[in-house]
């Protein structure tokens, strides 16, 4: 990278998402993806919507560059689109059930557009020698979803279709691109938008508030909760709701009302509650009523989502397809795409919500400027890491810290004897998912692992599943799926070794949402994974997030430490020293440790 102040002629380019939700910072410069990181990590609040302080400071460290070497800042949307969407709400006051919600709609825009522009000042006094640019928000989801299907990528790549669904972007809730790789460069066209009200991402946020979860944070436990209903209770309900046509789809208003961008009106109308049911609590018992819906939701978005994807293809005639936005978090919808759109390979990117978008937008800014796209983008550990981290050997109190040798061939034996043990070792992971690197471990033969994780450990509603992470050369032997998922984006079906030897892994509709490992992407989650195979005879094991319900993915030493003295987890493997909570405990031969 240039020196501090100095850029060596490329553009150095900071990608921001800030002020909504999910803020985070990305920076490019010498042509590659220094660096993505969701501030939320840093600064401990789940989902937060501060402008990325923390994530910029260590982005501009690591490059050793100074605010005024930073050529463009990049911004995640475009608010002049919001203004000019706010006089297309004139209609909406013509229809019976809209009329209602159109002028607030027009001026809810309209502040929107205004709260962007006043970021676009601050930007401007934090970086005084750059210039701000708002990116349309889809072109910056598609932007990074196809440059991380691109990166790395030794063989012809041919076209890709790029499918963006989410909750709203500007004007826009759903795109489908085109990009084609050319001697010149990367071109990537929009083919189809489909426009607000139609919003698979509005109608799934919803109804996980409906039904007592956070909208915006839970719509993955919604997506759990469906497996155990019956979709035909509602299906005719929400075929109603989202009606599907050539290429598209639509939302019916007075199920689902006219959106307006305040929290102070509701998304589900009293003609909705009355066909299902009333509002749940976050402390009513869940029903199978509430399991229905869920069941009839997941139901219709899968068949949206397959249905565009199809779309795609055909528009496009592309064999690759790479899929961002909120929705493609939906990882059965994505398994569905794999099974059934007829694509070779379905890529989604580390980050496909928001936070992943400050990458985008600078991806797009230097798209513009140069043609290319920066290397970089195909990686997930892309945050801060303490490779030198010291520990004492009280380094709480009442836990115990001791350095191992042989960290990798350790936490294989405490996994392999039914331990559940938190992993803090190299940089941090981009998106939503912990990928090896800010994880817990399990291992799935213990038969009552995953009622403990969830009471003892993770807090969280008993019937949610657990993400297994299997070596990739070995995945076939347990898992339909005929092509890589490093991100732990798609729901594949099991095979009936899987099923017979491994239940703790099996959602109860028969899939799992899988991470697959090579010693290239990480090579010493792949060193545990051989190790766990050498004494159980399987290369898997049960990954998930190191946090608690409620606190973002630990993005710090200090958080992965208040993890472990918070919840049931029995040992911290951070940074290669082994931390307990027991002053006698023997996490290995003298041999292993070392002073």
């Amino acid at each position: 990278m240039p020196s501090a102040g100095k850029t060596s002629g490329s553009p150095v380019v900071l990608g921001l998402c800030s002020g909504t939700h999910d803020s985070s910072a990305a920076l490019i410069g010498d042509g590659r993806l220094i660096g993505l990181v969701e501030e939320e990590r840093l600064n401990g609040v789940k989902h937060t919507n501060a402008y990325p302080e923390q994530a910029v400071d260590w982005l501009l460290q690591r490059a050793a560059l100074t605010p005024g070497a930073v050529t463009h800042v990049a911004y995640n949307f475009d608010p002049r689109r919001y203004l000019a969407a706010a006089p297309l709400a004139v209609p909406y006051l013509l229809l019976p059930s809209t009329a209602r919600r159109a002028l607030p709609r027009a001026h809810s825009f309209a502040r929107v557009h205004r709260n962007g522009r006043a970021r676009f000042r601050q930007f401007r006094e934090r970086f005084p020698s750059a210039r701000v640019v708002g990116v349309e928000h889809h072109r910056a989801h598609a932007m990074y979803a196809l440059a991380a299907g691109l990166d790395g990528r030794d063989e012809d790549p041919g076209d890709s279709a790029v499918l963006v669904v989410d909750s709203l972007g500007e004007r826009v809730t759903t795109s489908i691109s085109r990009a084609r790789c050319t001697p010149l460069g990367v071109e990537l066209r929009r083919v189809c938008n489909i426009g607000d009200p139609a919003s698979l991402g509005y109608v799934y946020g919803a109804v996980t508030e409906h039904l007592g979860w956070r909208r915006g944070d839970e719509e993955g436990t919604v997506m759990a909760l469906a497996a155990l209903g019956d979709p035909g209770r509602f299906r005719t309900l929400f075929a109603r709701a989202i009606p599907i046509g050539p290429g598209n789809f639509a939302l019916d208003t007075y199920l689902f009302p006219l959106r307006v961008l305040s929290h102070r009106w509701p998304r589900v109308s009293s003609t909705f509650i009355a066909a299902t049911c009333p509002p749940r609590s976050a402390s009513d018992p869940v029903e199978q009523i509430h399991m229905d819906l869920a069941a009839a939701l997941q139901e219709r978005v899968e068949q949206v989502m397959v249905h565009l994807a199809r779309h795609a293809r055909e528009t496009t005639g592309a064999k690759h397809l790479a899929v961002s936005g909120g929705v493609a978090m939906n990882c059965v919808a994505i398994g569905r795409i794999c099974e059934e759109a007829g694509f070779a390979k379905v890529v989604v990117p580390p980050a496909p919500g928001d936070s992943g978008t400050s990458a985008g937008a600078a991806l797009a800014v230097v798209h513009r400027l140069t043609g290319q796209l920066p290397a970089g983008a195909g990686s997930c550990y892309l945050g801060p890491g303490y490779p030198g981290l010291e520990l004492s050997s009280r380094p709480r109190r009442g836990l115990t810290a001791v350095r191992l040798a042989s960290p990798a061939a350790t936490i294989a034996a405490r996994l392999a004897k039914g331990h559940i043990i938190g992993l803090f070792q190299g940089r941090l992971e981009a998106g939503p998912r912990a990928l090896g690197n800010r994880s817990i471990l399990a291992s799935p033969l213990d038969p009552g692992v995953v009622d403990r994780l969830n009471m003892t450990v993770k807090y969280r509603e008993p019937f949610r599943p657990f993400a297994p992470i299997v070596l990739a050369d070995r995945a076939s032997e347990y898992f339909t799926l005929r092509q890589p998922s490093p991100y732990m984006s798609i729901a594949s079906r099991v095979t009936a070794r899987a099923a017979q030897a491994l239940p703790a892994v099996v959602h109860v509709n028969g899939t799992a949402r899988i991470q697959t490992v090579t010693p290239e992407q990480n090579p010493f989650l792949a060193e545990v994974l051989a190790a766990f195979a050498a004494i159980t005879g399987h290369p898997l094991l049960i990954n998930t997030s190191l946090n608690i319900k409620g606190k973002p993915i630990c993005g710090t030493p200090d958080a992965a430490l208040d993890c472990l003295t918070e919840s049931g987890l029995d040992a911290l493997l951070i940074e290669n020293w082994w931390v307990t909570k027991e002053p006698a405990a023997e996490p290995a031969t003298e041999a292993e440790s070392t002073s």
